[in-house]
């Protein structure tokens, strides 16, 4: 399978963009993500302050708003080549326009919102496939993502699910996402939300795949398709379903609750890092090179 030569950063997303809350949570509205050095990392995996960055709105329902936080945002940063790109159809995809413009960027940053949204807009269109083959074949170049935006990179994604039924067969919802990474599925606002649950049964029913639960005002930089390195100020858990030995999953019924004998949980925290082809943790990146 072909190593990508880009970057890839996804982040747990830390307030509100667009997402529709679950009952009982109380979106931030402070950029805590960007006071942790998040988006200052994006930064740097491109070109520094002198990064032309394209943000795309598609997953989110107030686009405009969102464009002008991140313009904000990075320009507090000194990064002020600042694009935003507002693709609201299938229509808007196939502009022209945007495709020379994800063309000479550095990189993009998916916003949050709805992820099935970013799916069923930009699955199987050029303007996606340019961005895939810069990821593919430029070393310089960053795909980045935060809560809705990071839970489409993968190519299997959760796109509906509560934290109170999670563990309730048929509560988590499947399909297709964007596709950056390979037998992973990435999980958003994972500790504020309470998605243990809902990425339990995910890797249950897909033991393939590494789960990858990212809170608020944390991410993973993740370099040549498989080594992850956790940022942020929060935690990270990874599952892995490789050696799960009992599942009920194939025999319930809609709505019953599963069980699952023996799934693997990692905790990472800033400076760990996590090989998904090997299934390895590691402390930090001197264990690696050792």
């Amino acid at each position: 399978m072909e190593i990508p030569l880009g970057t890839l950063i996804s982040v747990g997303g830390a307030e509100d963009k667009g997402t529709i809350a679950e009952p009982n949570f109380t979106p931030k509205n402070d950029l805590a993500f960007f006071e942790t050095g998040i988006l200052k990392r994006i930064i740097s995996e491109m070109k520094g302050t002198d990064s032309y960055i394209e943000v795309i709105t598609t997953a989110s329902a107030i686009p405009e708003e969102v464009g002008e936080l991140y313009i904000s945002a990075f320009g507090k940063l000194g990064c002020n080549n600042i694009g935003v790109i507002h693709i609201k159809t299938r229509d808007d995809a196939h502009s022209a326009e945007y495709e020379e413009r994800v063309r000479k960027a550095d990189g993009v940053m998916f916003t949050g919102g709805n992820q099935l949204r970013l799916t069923m807009i930009l699955g199987g269109t050029d303007f996606l496939k340019i961005i895939m083959d810069r990821y593919m074949n430029d070393e310089e170049f960053v795909v980045a993502g935060t809560s809705a935006g990071a839970m489409a990179m993968s190519n299997t994604m959760i796109y509906q699910g509560s934290s109170q039924g999670a563990l309730l067969k048929g509560e988590v919802k499947i399909t297709t996402g964007l596709g950056f990474m390979r037998d992973v599925i990435f999980d958003s606002h994972f500790v504020t939300r309470g998605r243990f649950g809902r990425l339990a049964q995910a890797v249950a029913s897909n033991p393939g795949c590494i789960g990858v639960g990212l809170g608020e005002d944390t991410g993973v930089v993740v370099k040549r398709g498989n080594e992850l390195e956790a940022i942020g100020s929060g935690l990270i858990l990874i599952f892995d379903g490789h050696e799960i030995r009992h599942s009920n999953l194939a025999d319930l019924e809609e709505g019953e609750p599963i069980s699952i004998e023996n799934l693997i949980v990692h905790v990472m925290a800033k400076g760990n890092f996590y090989y998904v082809n090997e299934r390895k943790f590691y402390v930090n990146q001197l264990a690696v090179a050792s």
